[in-house]
């Protein structure tokens, strides 16, 4: 039986890990949850599963006054994450949280020795080195849940990296694929949350409207794949029905094809390598007609270009990309910019920064609050 810690149980990765979970109860024991403002559903999620403890960023009273008759111990702050990440009762760490908040709890479970199931992109994208090395020295297994990297990472395992020349990671589009730059100038917040095929949080909504998202999944590629960034292509694919390709040196292409159903890709790096059934109900290519692909456009999407040039520019550059495209997110999210102004705050940030000094953990946190600081300095210019 393996003993899991969820963190971000509220989230769309964390109540579909559940849902996930409570089909392989004979596997599989939730030990803890974390959670961030959504105490109500906190509760119902430990009502059900029972886990020796939980923890919630607020409302620590009223979850403690409804869990203490269950015997559920109740933490409450950004710490007591990380000391469920690292809780010697733990064999696995399924990190579904949102945006920066990810990275700290990770390195804590890596480095107790514990397997970590990544959901949060961030965390590899600011110090995917950092963590990469730690699980390799502690003896660990990072696990990508993601509807394309997790595929592209099993079948990886079995292959040749020489044998490959290229990997490409499909891109729905969003809601605003064949969107005119004039008109993305007038894109509201409800439009722009209208994912076409995904229902996620408000973050990665947005950041998968930008393609942000895409471009995090291109940085995050080369340390759960081994792979150096310009091996890593994105396509447009409006129908989400492939979820990864894999180009190889003869030119032969082999895809991976799925049900779009985020809790294939929970399930696969819950059991691997194992092969275990799921209720996500199995492709049935009869009905799904055609499928398309397209070039991203750049000038529309240029979120994408900035994550490629990030990763040019080296050192910390990456951690100040995600830490002004999250004020940048949140600021549109708010009102006080427009949609096209998350990627120029991004870019004028990374303009402002360059490559950085230093590449250690204090290094990451210090361009991480020096990125946050200087895009909130532009959306106030902007604003």
């Amino acid at each position: 039986m393996k003993r899991v810690a969820l963190l971000g149980s509220t989230g769309s990765i964390g109540t579909n890990t559940l849902d996930v979970l409570s089909g392989l109860s004979d596997q599989f024991e939730v030990v803890s949850l974390g959670a961030g403002k959504n105490a109500a559903l906190l509760c119902e999620q430990a009502e059900r599963f029972r886990p020796k403890r939980v923890c919630v960023a607020e409302g620590v009273d009223g979850v403690r006054d409804q869990l203490a008759p269950l015997g559920i111990e109740v933490l409450g702050g950004v710490k007591a994450l990380v000391d469920l990440a690292a809780d010697p009762d733990v064999d696995l760490v399924v990190n579904g949280l949102a945006a920066g908040v990810g990275l700290r709890p990770t390195l804590a479970a890596v480095g107790a020795g514990k397997d970590v199931a990544i959901a949060n992109k961030e965390t590899l994208v600011v110090a995917g080195h950092l963590v990469t090395a730690l699980a390799k020295e502690k003896g660990v297994r990072l696990l990508p849940i993601d509807s394309e990297m997790t595929p592209l990472w099993q079948t990886l395992q079995e292959t040749d990296k020489g044998d490959v020349r290229r990997v490409v990671l499909p891109a729905s589009g969003g809601p605003f694929f064949d969107t005119s730059i004039d008109a993305m100038a007038r894109v509201t917040r409800e439009e722009a949350l209208n994912h076409p095929t995904w229902k996620m949080g408000s973050k990665i909504t947005i950041d998968s409207a930008t393609l942000m998202n895409k471009g995090f999944e291109v940085i995050e590629a080369q340390w759960f794949l081994g792979l150096p960034v310009s091996q890593v292509d994105v396509i447009i694919h409006r129908q989400s029905i492939v979820h990864c390709l894999i180009e190889f040196v003869d030119g032969g292409l082999i895809a991976h094809l799925s049900t779009p159903d985020m809790r294939l890709p929970i399930h696969q790096a819950l059991v691997h390598p194992q092969k275990v059934s799921t209720q996500v109900l199995p492709l049935d290519l009869t009905k799904v007609g055609n499928l398309t692909f397209f070039e991203p456009d750049l000038e529309r999407f240029p979120c994408l270009k900035l994550a490629y040039e990030a990763v040019h520019i080296g050192g910390t550059a990456p951690v100040v990309l995600n830490a002004a495209n999250e004020i940048a997110v949140y600021a549109f999210l708010d009102g006080r910019i427009g949609f096209p102004d998350i990627a120029r705050v991004v870019e004028k940030s990374l303009e402002a920064h360059g490559a950085g000094l230093g590449t250690d953990l204090e290094a990451v946190f210090e361009a991480d609050r020096w990125g946050r600081k200087k895009a909130g300095e532009i959306v106030e210019g902007m604003a």
